[in-house]
């Protein structure tokens, strides 16, 4: 019997969860901050997205396809990968045996989740369930939520922002309960894309706050200050207020941790994170001063550097960090929980803001907006990277994307998330939205993203 994916349907009982003040760090971390210079925090991030491409078009894992045709491409790392998906269920304990105390953030699609169930893979499955439930391993093991479908925000339709967040929280408690999704407070966006066009960023700010989230991890380059400068050395490395405002005059703000240097895996696969921070001494931050934070991700499998070198540059990054004073491996919401809400965080707003806004009162009409747009005012937004457009050339996706979100709105204009063919039309919404079927370029991928397209309008149509 196929396995279903865990989308929808536990909306009062996550968000009572979800609503629970903690503290989930701070009470049990033997961290000062008072004592310490620097710190750095690592997370990988790690994803394998869902494929029409099973017996007879069934949806199954791209894990599950490259096991399965180990002849085409790079697919004979399957296994590699699969280990990868584990092994910190292996290294963790190893290093808390040696007397360190090491750290690691977890950033896993919704999409993986779901695909390692689908192949039961119970070494994997069972591996991430003592890295989220074991009471030891929760002293030193952070997950992050994000994305169900490893959507890019800045071009998902808003009103499937919220869908995609409580998707991944319903997947996520399935797997591990709701005691393990109490803990999940920092958030990671799928390829680092903050959206830049203000109703989105505030739809999304809004809805991470709606959804529990406390701060969210973001690309330095895809920010700015208040006044459109990019920020300052010092300012990457301590906490930040994106703030985000609409046209109504309202306005909303999340924490943000900065990651800095653009994208290369070999910053968190030799752990140049640690090796900066030790460099690294205490900023000032309003009328105190705090330790610096380097804060990191990368894939958790990809490329030789991650499956080959990362384990035994994460050991003797921690093993020598057990012996440096003044620099400690720390976890992005342990660092914000012992920092406590005494700080006053500078304030920061998405790239292209200032240009955009410029000159606008603090109500603008959407014809005043858009006519900064056709100005040439870029609203795309930023992400990793910043010589990929995620909207450029990819009409053959993005429209079929709008049309099945508009269509699935129309049909369930309130959801109705106990209803079977409600969650197999979100399944084929959320699938849709999935950034490789842009990120890997026109041909097969695009012709999933087509094929997921037709079924999901077949569904809302029947």
């Amino acid at each position: 019997m196929p396995i279903t994916p865990h989308l929808c349907g536990r909306e009062t009982e996550i968000r009572s969860a979800m609503a629970a003040g903690g503290p989930y760090w701070s009470g049990q971390s033997p961290l000062q901050l008072d004592q310490l210079r620097s710190g750095f925090a690592c997370a990988l991030h790690m994803h394998q997205p869902t494929i029409p491409a099973g017996p007879d078009g069934a949806l199954i894992s791209h894990l599950q396809y490259m096991l399965e045709h180990p002849g085409e491409g790079d697919n004979h790392n399957a296994e590699p990968f699969a280990q990868c998906y584990r092994r910190l269920a292996d290294l963790i304990p190893q290093l808390i045996e040696q007397g360190c105390s090491p750290r690691i953030m977890l950033d896993i699609s919704g999409n993986l989740l779901w695909g390692a169930e689908q192949m039961g893979r119970r070494d994997i499955t069972e591996a991430w369930r003592y890295l989220a439930c074991d009471p030891q391993m929760q002293r030193h093991v952070e997950w992050l939520g994000t994305f169900w479908g490893h959507a890019v925000a800045p071009s998902t339709p808003i009103p499937d922002l919220r869908l995609q967040i409580e998707a991944w929280q319903h997947q996520f408690a399935a797997a591990f309960g709701l005691e393990a999704l109490q803990r999940v407070r920092g958030f990671s966006l799928p390829e680092m894309a903050l959206p830049n066009h203000p109703d989105t960023l505030f739809a999304l700010v809004e809805a991470l706050q709606q959804t529990g989230y406390r701060w969210l991890l973001l690309q330095e380059h895809s920010v700015e200050t208040l006044s459109g400068e990019p920020l300052s050395e010092a300012q990457k490395y301590v906490p930040n207020r994106l703030i985000a405002r609409n046209g109504r005059g309202e306005r909303r703000e999340i924490t943000a941790l900065i990651k800095t240097q653009g994208s290369d895996t070999k910053l968190v696969g030799q752990m140049q994170p640690y090796y900066e921070a030790i460099n690294r001494d205490r900023l000032p931050l309003g009328a105190i001063s705090v330790p610096s934070l380097v804060s990191q991700i990368a894939d958790g499998e990809n490329g030789g550097v991650m499956m080959n070198e990362f384990p035994e540059a994460f050991i003797q990054a921690h093993q020598r960090c057990a012996n440096q004073a003044g620099t400690a491996a720390i976890n992005g919401s342990e660092y914000l929980e012992l920092l406590g809400d005494t700080a006053d965080l500078p304030a920061i707003q998405a790239a292209g803001q200032q240009q955009l806004l410029d000159g606008l009162d603090e109500y603008w009409s959407s014809e005043e907006l858009q006519a900064r747009i056709d100005a040439g005012c870029n609203v795309e937004g930023a992400s990793w990277t910043n010589d990929l457009s995620w909207v450029k050339g990819y009409e053959s996706v993005l429209e079929p994307m709008a049309q099945l979100s508009a269509a699935f709105h129309r049909r369930y204009p309130t959801p109705q998330s106990r209803d079977p063919d409600y969650q197999e039309a979100l399944l084929h919404l959320l699938l849709l939205e999935t950034s490789c079927f842009r990120y890997w370029g026109q041909g097969t991928w695009t012709e999933y993203a087509q094929a997921i397209h037709r079924r999901g309008r077949a569904l809302l149509e029947r």
